[in-house]
């Protein structure tokens, strides 16, 4: 049986956990204004909405941290905006929020895709990047060879996070290599989480972002990242096509970083080169 302060702590927690939810719903719900730059002033607040992960946003030892946060204080401290950082795993979701209006700029590594710039506006590349095999070397795999053609990734399953960049290329490849190939899309585990599930051996491949890889490599010795899904792509941070002064301004700011050398330091923080 439950304690009477055992009951009143359920009681409490429960409260707290259903007014979250239903904040969390109202917020899915409520409509927002169409903003560009004027509008975006005259609150004074950008809206920034990113992943949880070392390359958005993520708290280590009491601090906060995370390539695209490190990049929003920058472009905040020459706006003179204040930024308000919203998080959101689902890339589907973060596209359904910028569309509503209730995000200003998704500030994640997109690949400017001809498909995705018929819908919205993408700034100056931030990075440049591609899509790599995981999976795991020699030494950790029995002796078993890596992967290095695309032929062999017939009849495979293959890891993507929700939403994966890599999702279009991969049904490319099938038709390219005239065979199926399995892929299982999480909308539950980050590409850093599946490359972390490759080293352990709990799946044979995923698909991640390279400089994900990269970062992650020293970090779990086991992968072997060198066989290439896509062609090198740029990416960029995304916002709505009818925002052209903010779109004008971010590449502005983004351009100021640069030149002083702060997004280098930043850069050299979170990505190996």
């Amino acid at each position: 049986m439950f304690s009477r302060k055992a009951l009143i702590l359920y009681i409490v927690l429960l409260s707290i956990c259903i007014i979250i939810m239903g904040g969390l719903m109202f917020a899915r719900s409520k409509s927002f204004s169409p903003r560009d730059l004027r509008e975006i002033k005259t609150e004074g607040i950008l809206r920034i909405v990113t992943e949880y992960d070392p390359f958005g946003y993520y708290v280590s030892d009491n601090q906060i941290a995370g390539f695209h946060y490190e990049l929003s204080k920058e472009i905040a401290r020459l706006s003179g905006l204040e930024i308000n950082i919203y998080i959101e795993m689902s890339i589907q979701e973060s596209f359904e929020g910028l569309r509503t209006n209730q995000y200003d700029i998704i500030a994640r590594n997109i690949p400017t895709t001809s498909e995705l710039k018929e819908h919205y506006a993408f700034t100056d590349p931030i990075v440049v990047s591609r899509q790599v095999l995981v999976q795991r070397t020699k030494a950790f795999n029995k002796g078993k060879e890596p992967l290095r053609n695309h032929l062999d990734l017939a009849e495979k399953t293959l890891y993507v996070s929700e939403s994966s960049p890599a999702l279009l290329r991969l049904r490319n490849l099938q038709n390219e290599i005239g065979d199926t190939i399995y892929i299982v899309e999480n909308p539950l585990i980050t590409s850093e989480q599946l490359i972390a599930m490759v080293a352990n051996g709990e799946i044979e491949f995923a698909v991640s972002d390279l400089q994900v890889a990269l970062a992650l490599q020293k970090q779990y010795p086991e992968i072997d990242i060198k066989t290439d899904i896509s062609f090198t792509q740029f990416q960029s941070w995304v916002i709505r096509k009818n925002a052209p002064m903010l779109l004008d301004s971010l590449n502005h700011w983004l351009h100021i970083v640069r030149e002083t050398g702060q997004f280098d330091e930043i850069i050299q923080q979170y990505y190996p080169k």
